[in-house]
């Protein structure tokens, strides 16, 4: 067991890969802060993480409005709750060309993937500073290492979040503070339904992944204090062929394994 004295603050663990992270944690002994909006979620995850045998406080806080990471701070100080390790997980997208989309939509993703997620680390990395002590996960994708027809807003959110850990893990080294990134794939999650994504040939075609396994690899990964883990060989060999391609080619990949299966290929 990899038990550490203060909390484990997770945002979105009530579902998806951020559920199997929480999960992973409390079988390790870690106390848990599990941070989402869905109370029945919420209630789930409490009554499932206290019956492993560690302390599960809950905070119903909707990250999508501009405040709410703020108030998770203040409400985890207030309570006097000791974080050690922050898990950035809550995250969201949206499917389709960007002329189209929903603009206020767009701008709501851009709070949670990349807002939420910048206050929230500013906060407790000052604190983990102080201490000299503390890990942070934040959840980027393979969609940050190349551009997303039908999903723009994404995976631009999500370069935001790989480039901000990258370069803010620079900054602390040395520190006995770690920054690591999480890179998963197609995953077998919600995020596809809450995208209204479910006619995209990558998730009617593709092989999903499994969250169980991208959690473990994520929970080792940031264990051992690595800057970055890609979860799956498949997604491995993906990012390294975005790597060698032009972005314009790997742009025009990506839209053809995007698109709608009842668009011609």
């Amino acid at each position: 067991m990899d038990t550490n004295n203060g909390y484990t603050l997770i945002t979105g663990g009530t579902s998806g890969i951020g559920f199997e992270l929480a999960k992973i944690f409390a079988y390790n002994g870690h106390d848990l802060i599990i941070v989402a909006r869905n109370e029945n979620g919420l209630e789930r995850a409490y009554k499932e993480f206290t019956l492993i045998g560690v302390d599960v406080v809950t905070i119903s806080k909707d990250l999508f409005i501009k405040e709410s990471p703020f108030e998770v701070y203040n409400e985890v100080k207030e309570r006097g709750l000791p974080v050690d390790i922050l898990v950035n997980n809550a995250g969201q997208g949206q499917y389709g060309e960007f002329a189209e989309t929903n603009i206020y939509r767009e701008l709501d993703i851009i709070q949670l993937n990349i807002c939420s997620l910048m206050v929230l680390t500013k906060l407790f990395l000052r604190e983990m500073l102080q201490k000299g002590n503390g890990k942070i996960l934040n959840l980027s994708s393979i969609a940050s290492k190349t551009p997303g027809p039908l999903q723009s807003v994404y995976h631009g959110t999500k370069a935001f979040v790989q480039s901000f850990t990258e370069a803010v893990r620079n900054e602390v080294k040395d520190t006995g503070v770690t920054l690591t990134a999480l890179l998963p794939g197609v995953t077998d999650t919600d995020f596809f339904n809450k995208a209204q994504m479910q006619e995209s040939r990558i998730v009617t075609e593709g092989v999903l992944d499994d969250p169980v396994k991208v959690a473990k690899d994520g929970y080792d990964a940031l264990m051992r204090g690595d800057d970055m883990v890609i979860s799956g060989f498949r997604n491995k060999m993906t990012v390294t062929l975005s790597n060698i391609l032009p972005d314009h080619v790997a742009a025009e990949n990506i839209h053809k394994r995007q698109a709608p299966v009842n668009k011609k290929k």
